[in-house]
């Protein structure tokens, strides 16, 4: 779908970093999938109710797990795996505790006889990959491990690649009989060394599908992102498939698409691929689009098939800041949890001075099955119905760029008022309407949101508020948060 001309241009001066007003249209926020089920009716005239707004969190240290992994054990702990065996734990999903940090391969592997490549200690479990990559001295550690349990075996997908920036990498796979090891008896799976045509061999995600089909998800700006098919049984369970054929997703060009991952909502009927764009350090984002199948084709909201559309696919997240909150960069390289019916993405997210750590935030979908990110940490909240009396006031905007902007978009003030008008100041430059306790419409600049209102806590208010989550038509999210209530 392409966008107006003039849609998006500020009309009413130069208004901090707005290049994206909310456009005027018919703007329905809607509740998600799952939040649909939870009731509908008018939105009422009582208050969202205490039980349901979440009560300040003990989010406790920040933990730091670079391109995290989720994977929940059988006695109900979650654990977060990442690049340079960085390993974080919670039971909760709300405060973690640090269980390896960078470089203490120690807690994964077994410490007894390591070996040197050029210059740097590795896990002997791993000597067939590195020799087999040749990382150089810059290189000390593997990238983005995956870990799923498949009967009593946990089985840990991880890669190795040679320097920064370079295609000569290899995804090799180890298991354990506990999810902290120590992990041995590696395979090598695929790699891209022995051959320069090769998508780049990093990132693996390993999922089951809707019908019982393993598959693994991989790659980067160096050949898109790719699936391969997984043996399901027998003593190769876990290894690829070579019976299928390799399959292109994403496309790699013109966006540095990289930490793809796939997961399947059973009310939508949907696969959702997930993948951050652009550059660490600058403009990183993340992204996604959606299927019927799982082997594609993955569209975005504008019909463009992302396998051959280097900047599709509906961004869910960029550079940001909130009035009174720190600067929040480069979220992304993310993995999903599902439970109780709720949808969590794990990522990581780096303050101006590029230290990261790791969040938690819920996943919702809208009226049409788009998924869209929530503004603030998971607190532990729940849906309840907003009265109009409560919804109303003003409230902290931010309209996140479409592109692979690097600038933190800041929020300024909108107020939806009485009488469902929204203000810009003292200007009305649209309208609004709460409908079902959960829904919104708003009416500004020719561009179509939909999202949802939900009460979450927000930390620089350090209070629980009203939030809104959308996303326009054209792919691109809205977040605001409640200022008074």
């Amino acid at each position: 779908m392409d966008r107006p001309a003039d849609c998006g241009k500020t009309k009413r001066g130069n208004h901090m970093n707005k290049k994206h007003l909310l456009c005027i249209g018919a703007l329905t926020l809607a509740l998600t999938v799952g939040l649909a089920a939870c009731g509908g009716g008018g939105a009422g005239t009582a208050k969202v109710p205490d039980a349901v707004r979440p009560r300040k969190p003990n989010f406790g240290s920040q933990v730091a797990v670079h391109d995290p992994s989720i994977f929940k054990d059988d006695d109900g702990t979650y654990y977060a795996f990442g690049t340079h065996y960085a390993v974080a734990s919670t039971t909760d999903l709300i405060s973690w505790t640090q269980y390896a940090t960078d470089g203490q391969w120690q807690k994964l592997y077994d410490s007894a006889s390591p070996f040197t490549f050029s210059g740097r200690q590795w896990p002997a479990a791993l000597q067939e990959t590195v020799e087999l990559v040749a990382p150089d001295d810059t290189i000390n550690s593997t990238w983005a491990p995956d870990v799923i349990k498949i009967g009593n075996k946990y089985y840990m997908y991880y890669s190795i690649t040679s320097a920064f920036g370079s295609n000569r990498s290899a995804i090799g796979r180890v298991e354990a009989d506990s999810v902290t090891g120590p992990y041995s008896n590696n395979k090598v799976l695929i790699d891209s060394v022995r051959g320069s045509s090769n998508p780049n061999a990093i990132d693996p995600t390993v999922f089951w599908d809707n019908d019982g089909g393993l598959w693994m998800v991989y790659g980067s700006a160096f050949g898109g992102i790719c699936l391969r098919k997984l043996q399901t049984s027998g003593s190769n369970v876990g290894l690829i498939d070579e019976s299928f054929e390799e399959i292109k997703l994403w496309s790699g060009s013109g966006n540095n698409a990289e930490g793809p991952y796939i997961f399947y909502n059973a009310e939508t009927k949907y696969y959702y691929l997930m993948c951050s764009y652009g550059s660490l350090s600058s403009n990183y984002n993340m992204r996604i689009a959606r299927s019927k199948e799982v082997t594609g084709p993955y569209l975005d909201v504008s019909g463009n098939e992302v396998e051959s559309t280097p900047k599709g696919g509906n961004k869910l997240a960029g550079n940001y800041r909130f009035e009174g909150d720190s600067v929040n960069r480069a979220l992304g390289h993310n993995s999903v949890l599902i439970e109780g019916g709720k949808y969590f993405v794990v990522c990581h997210v780096r303050n101006e001075m590029g230290a990261h750590h790791v969040e938690v935030r819920q996943l919702f979908f809208n009226e049409e099955g788009w998924p869209l990110l929530s503004p603030n940490r998971y607190a532990g909240e729940k849906i309840g119905k907003i009265a109009e009396s409560e919804f109303v006031g003003d409230y902290d905007l931010i309209i996140h760029s479409e592109d692979n902007k690097e600038e933190n978009v800041a929020s300024s003030v909108y107020t939806f008022a009485e009488g469902g008008k929204l203000l810009e100041g003292e200007d009305e430059v649209g309208t609004w309407k709460l409908t079902g306790g959960y829904y919104v419409t708003f009416d500004i600049d020719d561009v179509t949101y939909q999202g949802v209102a939900v009460p979450e806590w927000c930390t620089y208010q350090d209070r629980s508020v009203i939030s809104i989550t959308a996303n326009s038509e054209y792919g691109f999210p809205v977040w605001a948060n409640h200022r008074s209530n």
